[in-house]
């Protein structure tokens, strides 16, 4: 029973809490992202570079072996991909810069939001409001 105590403390926990939404959150904006970077980024980057894909670059280590009369592939080729590698390398950093754009503009706005000037104080009372107030105190002492 003590083991279930402690692990019910821990994840009721605050930071524990905290941790899971974040990580759901992020997972979410993570699917944002790499929505903006498949569906919109990439596309422009297609064009760009004359529909180059890097995943199709690969160096072939030992080349498939295929029956000569059912043409069937007895052992597949073996490959070393580097070009999902590079792909991968372009992708990591479009999404990095679209993750830092972003966070970027949140900042800005937060820092937006600081720089607000913050409402006024009430002003202080006058000379004359401070002496009928302590006159009102002393009356009501009195009774």
């Amino acid at each position: 029973m003590s083991i279930l105590k402690e692990f019910k403390e821990f994840a009721m926990r605050g930071n524990v809490i905290d941790m899971a939404v974040g990580v759901v959150i992020g997972a979410a904006f993570g699917k944002i992202i790499s929505s903006l970077v498949d569906d919109i980024i990439m596309p422009l980057v297609g064009v760009a570079t004359g529909g180059m894909n890097f995943t199709d670059y690969k160096w072939v280590i030992q080349q498939a072996v295929i029956d000569g009369q059912t043409q069937e592939i007895l052992k597949p080729e073996v490959t070393m991909n580097w070009g999902s590698w590079v792909q991968t390398i372009v992708d990591f950093i479009i999404v990095a810069f679209c993750i830092f754009i972003a966070i970027k503009a949140i900042n800005q706005l937060k820092r937006k939001e600081a720089e607000a000037p913050a409402p006024e104080a009430a002003p202080e009372p006058t000379k004359e409001e401070v002496l009928l107030t302590e006159i009102r105190d002393l009356l009501k002492s009195q009774k």
